[in-house]
């Protein structure tokens, strides 16, 4: 089976949020779509490892930025590649609150979305909550990033390393050794061994 094939699939990026008494965090998501049209409907997947997801299951709320083509890897890194239980993921960027208080970004940004939360579906490693739209908006008319324009132009291209092991397609995380544990996990964005490739 070649999983490449599920690169052929077209996904957005996206910064989802919540907030619970006084914590906000936000991470990178790929998978959002609308499901329903009445009552307006959307699903989205966040990892369970995730502060947000977390946040998300205590508050029944979520925001999404959708990310557009200026987005800088800067930003993924940040929201993506670290965790909100040893950084304020919104000290630094600008963001302004929806109805339900929750954030989302002011730059990079050219819609948002907010949520309710009324369905949850344990999918295993991610969580799936199905919410209802309260509110949304366009906010730039910037083009929304797609997963396969961040791969051509946003992310940076692995340099030529002498370094033997395996190399994540998603964020460039490089584990050393020869044998990839079958159940390892990256440590920056949480995906498993089907995302990495032999380092030659």
């Amino acid at each position: 089976m070649n999983t490449n094939a599920l690169f052929q699939l077209s996904y957005g990026l996206y910064v989802a949020a919540s907030k619970f008494d006084t914590k906000m965090n936000g991470c990178i998501v790929n998978t959002v779509m609308q499901v329903t049209s009445n009552p307006l409907q959307i699903a989205v997947a966040v990892n369970k490892e995730n502060l947000t997801c977390e946040i998300i299951q205590k508050s029944n709320m979520v925001s999404l930025s959708v990310l557009s083509e200026t987005a800088p890897f800067s930003l993924f890194k940040h929201f993506g590649f670290q965790s909100g239980r040893e950084t304020d993921k919104f000290v630094d960027y600008p963001f302004t609150m929806t109805g339900q208080e929750l954030p989302y970004l002011k730059e990079h940004t050219s819609a948002f979305i907010d949520c309710k939360v009324i369905n949850t579906v344990d999918l295993g490693t991610h969580m799936l909550f199905i919410c209802s739209v309260n509110d949304c908006d366009v906010i730039s008319d910037e083009k929304a990033m797609t997963y396969s324009y961040y791969h051509e132009f946003v992310k940076p291209k692995p340099e030529a390393s002498t370094t033997k092991g395996w190399r994540c397609i998603v964020c460039g995380y490089v584990y050393e050794g020869e044998e990839l544990p079958p159940d390892f996990i990256c440590p920056w964005c949480k995906h498993g061994i089907e995302d990495f490739e032999k380092i030659v």
